[in-house]
């Protein structure tokens, strides 16, 4: 199966996918602060510059999304075209974000992953997870072993 854009025209595309400032990072971000947590955003001295660091926690949330970094849910579907490729470059986002998780509970963080499917899911189920976020974090404050949270639809 072929492109439906032309090559121009995916390349427009792509450029136009941010880093930074998803959507699904300010929903995370909306809540937690409205929730009442003080965060700083992708800090350069931390491994893999997390999307939020709660220092005052010693956590760090990294809000995935799920065709990026390889989830195994309903947003994720590898391409039909260039699968060699894909494949190769979610894979070595996978392994690179183990590598940071790791290196963050070597310092002594807490990892906090969000999955994008979550903030998608209907309102009462992304609410909910949300909330079981922050109660997550809050605890932080009571357990401060590193360990790594997962939270997916």
């Amino acid at each position: 199966m072929t492109d439906v854009h032309s090559p121009a025209i995916r390349s427009k595309n792509m450029r136009a996918i941010r880093s930074r400032n998803t959507k699904p990072e300010l929903v995370v971000r909306r809540e937690l602060h409205s929730a009442g947590f003080r965060y700083r955003l992708n800090s350069p001295k931390l491994p893999g510059r997390p999307d939020l660091v709660l220092a005052k926690y010693r956590a760090v949330i990294f809000v995935h999304g799920c065709f990026w970094h390889g989830h195994d849910c309903k947003f994720f579907r590898l391409p039909s075209t260039r699968t060699d490729f894909w494949s190769s470059k979610i894979e070595g986002n996978r392994l690179r974000d183990a590598a940071n998780i790791q290196k963050l509970n070597d310092l002594g963080w807490n990892v906090v992953v969000v999955w994008e499917c979550l903030i998608k899911a209907p309102a009462p189920i992304a609410t909910a997870g949300l909330e079981k976020v922050a109660a997550h974090i809050r605890e932080l404050k009571r357990a401060p072993a590193p360990g790594v949270a997962t939270f997916r639809c």
